[in-house]
């Protein structure tokens, strides 16, 4: 019965992971896309502004996006980076 707890505890953490990275990334990139390209106030005079709260939370999204790719990458290329170059990025293992 621990063994069927055990399995089903690692599959819900999977899930998760999956969720969190198969939509939610995904999600913020679309949402600081679009807030970017909807940033531009047409003032009552003609001139054309970026509005400062819509171009910081397209600059958030994107680097929230841009944070988790990067350390995707050096997680999947952990390996190499520790035997080749000898640099540990995520502890000793």
């Amino acid at each position: 019965m621990s063994d069927l707890l055990t399995h089903m505890r690692a599959l819900l953490d999977v899930t998760v992971a999956a969720l969190v990275l198969g939509a939610a990334v995904p999600m913020l990139f679309a949402l600081g896309v679009r807030w970017w390209s909807g940033a531009e106030v047409t003032g009552p005079d003609g001139t054309v502004r970026r509005s400062p709260v819509a171009s910081a939370g397209a600059c958030l999204c994107l680097l929230i996006v841009l944070t988790v790719v990067v350390a995707g990458v050096l997680l999947v290329a952990k390996e190499f980076l520790s035997d080749r170059l000898g640099i540990h990025l995520f502890g000793e293992s």
